[in-house]
């Protein structure tokens, strides 16, 4: 018994058809895919902040890389695999959403890498990740993109009379520009929703609130930041 799991075990290794070109290209490849891929996450780790930056996309981002890798190396020169291959992938499902479009960016960047690697292209991979990375550390550095002032959701409400003129006057006093967006009332008081853009000087957002707690009429006050992922 054990002599017929030794000989399936030899045939099985010798049915491994690898030269040693090709087993140093898979293992160069692999090698290059996974340095670039660690590069992207750390890119990423650097980079991004706010709410939506989750660690495990790290991860994702160093895996990603050389799996792809792999499956190119499988492909190469076998148009009937690499259509069952795709048939194959084509069955899985993505459950987990894409909530910012940076992040389909870096994982596009992964996939590339992987592309690249997996069909031996390395001095192509390594000098456009250095190009990209220095891109993204200008873009990151200078802001780009970034508005100058931030956007609020200020909410007001009280049991009193909506005294508008005066909350009007002061919202436009200490803001650069202020928008309603919704009025409600009934008979146990109103609530009214603006739309804020402040400037970064957190002394001003200061003053307006301590503005607006000083209206008699006015019981509660919100200020919340609409934006998905918050500035650092």
């Amino acid at each position: 018994m054990w002599d017929e799991i030794i000989k399936i075990i030899q045939n099985a290794f010798s049915s491994i058809a690898l030269t040693s070109d090709d087993l140093f290209n898979l293992i160069f490849s692999l090698t290059v895919a996974i340095v670039i891929g660690i590069i992207i996450s750390q890119t990423y780790r650097i980079t991004h902040h706010g709410v939506n930056f989750e660690s495990t996309f790290m991860t994702s981002l160093v895996m990603l890389a050389p799996i792809v890798a792999i499956v190119m190396f499988f492909i190469q020169g076998n148009l009937v695999l690499s259509l069952g291959l795709v048939g194959s992938i084509s069955i899985i499902r993505f459950r987990t959403p894409i909530k910012d479009t940076r992040d389909m960016v870096y994982l596009f960047w992964a996939i590339a890498i992987g592309l690249g690697a997996g069909t031996y292209h390395w001095g192509i991979v390594i000098i456009s990740s250095i190009i990209v990375v220095i891109l993204v550390a200008v873009l990151y550095f200078i802001k780009y993109g970034r508005s100058q002032s931030n956007d609020y959701i200020l909410v007001l409400n009280g049991p009193a009379v909506f005294q508008q003129d005066q909350i009007s006057k002061t919202i436009k006093n200490h803001t650069i520009d202020a928008k309603m967006r919704s009025q409600s009332r009934n008979q146990n008081g109103w609530e009214v929703v603006y739309e804020l853009q402040l400037s970064d000087n957190k002394a001003l957002v200061d003053d307006l609130m301590i503005a607006l707690n000083e209206i008699e009429s006015i019981n509660n006050i919100s200020l919340l930041a609409p934006q998905l992922a918050l500035p650092a």
